[in-house]
């Protein structure tokens, strides 16, 4: 079945590419186009006024979507900003210290570049003390990731539940929330390429307590500018690097009070575009409206990566290493080659207005609800002319 028809203006504003990113940046459906118009005549119609349209309604819409989604259900959980840099800037102001000197992270060193830039800076000026477990081999990267966790003295502990490189799975999300306390450490999961890539990627038990990072950039459809952070309840209750919204519903306190919210938007910023809420409650919509949950759309893209799989058996690309084999397990939305071609296979299809992207020696290839069996004959025609 194909569900080309939902993303008509996408595809329509460029006929001939053919777009296998959609781990990078997903196509938008039709149903974006229309969120984007409603934020707009809202402004026209309630110019002062769509605050109240946009935190009365969009907002908490949003929120329940991610809930929903997450598996948690507790909406006041979850608080929104323009990427997810912003989150970590503020979770790291925030974590509690357990000894003097800087903060002491662990992390993998297959973060996405936000945290791997981030972090590398800041060992430089020496606020932070950074460790990290190699992502390869990657058949025991949860298990050696866990240990480090348990046996060290960390305050923050921050990996990726789906690693972008590779697309290799980090399963014990459980187990690492486990060790999480108030009083440090804290655990933050980037979930960015696990959300609406994995069904229920957060289980309640896992949600009590640990920070979660997600976004609508990709798998969610709705553009950048919808990055959402999980707060569970008790952690970090004044965050030292906040924005006017984080008092918002309690604008009566008296001058030179410092006050905060007591859910998740004690961690929020301030003045922000609502256009991307707007856009990712429209997709969510249009999916209930199609019957399209994670799971089925999980499903479509499993058989298409398969058939991608075996098309590509004989031709260079396909003698390239798989980093994330198809084994019938919940699975990333790409799938990670690794070649020394890597970067002139990337080029070669660019040239051809065939998108992929490339990751140092690693080439990925990123399949959504926007593609169907013509897409996979395509491409390996196109993949059966790269040497």
């Amino acid at each position: 079945m194909s569900f080309k028809p939902l993303f008509s203006k996408s595809l329509g504003a460029a006929p001939n590419r053919l777009h296998l990113a959609a781990h990078s940046h997903h196509l938008w459906p039709d149903a974006s186009f229309a969120g984007q118009v409603e934020c707009w005549e809202d402004a026209a119609r309630l110019a002062d006024r769509k605050w109240d349209k946009v935190m009365g309604d969009v907002w908490p819409e949003a929120q329940a979507h991610i809930a929903a989604e997450l598996g948690r259900g507790q909406a006041d959980a979850i608080v929104f900003a323009s990427n997810t840099h912003d989150f970590l800037i503020r979770l790291v102001a925030a974590a509690p210290r357990a000894a003097a000197g800087p903060l002491r992270i662990l992390t993998s060193d297959g973060e996405f570049h936000s945290a791997r830039r981030q972090f590398a800076r800041w060992v430089e000026s020496g606020e932070i003390a950074l460790d990290q477990v190699a992502a390869e081999p990657f058949d025991t990267f949860s298990d050696r990731f866990l240990a480090a966790a348990t046996a060290g003295d960390h305050d923050l502990i921050l990996v990726s539940q789906v690693l972008f490189g590779s697309g290799r799975r980090f399963d014990p999300v459980e187990q690492l929330a486990g060790l999480a306390r108030p009083s440090g450490p804290w655990v933050v999961v980037d979930g960015y390429h696990a959300f609406m890539a994995i069904e229920a990627p957060l289980t309640p038990t896992a949600a009590a307590t640990a920070f979660y990072l997600g976004g609508g950039y990709k798998y969610a459809m709705a553009g950048e500018g919808c990055a959402f952070l999980h707060c569970p309840p008790g952690f970090g209750p004044r965050p030292p690097v906040t924005g006017w919204y984080a008092e918002f519903d309690d604008l009566t306190l008296p001058p030179g009070m410092v006050g905060y919210a007591g859910d998740a938007m004690r961690f929020m910023g301030a003045t922000f575009d609502p256009s991307a809420l707007y856009r990712f409650n429209s997709v969510r919509r249009m999916l209930a409206d199609n019957n399209l949950t994670t799971a089925r759309i999980s499903a479509h893209v499993a058989a298409l990566q398969k058939q991608l799989v075996d098309a590509l058996a004989g031709t260079a690309l396909g003698a390239a290493e798989l980093l994330n084999p198809l084994d019938g397990a919940p699975h990333a939305r790409f799938l990670a080659f690794r070649s020394a071609h890597a970067q002139r296979w990337c080029a070669e299809l660019m040239a051809r207005d065939c998108i992929t992207d490339v990751r140092g020696d690693v080439i990925r290839l990123g399949l959504g609800l926007y593609h169907d069996e013509s897409d996979i004959a395509a491409f390996a025609a196109l993949a059966g002319q790269l040497a």
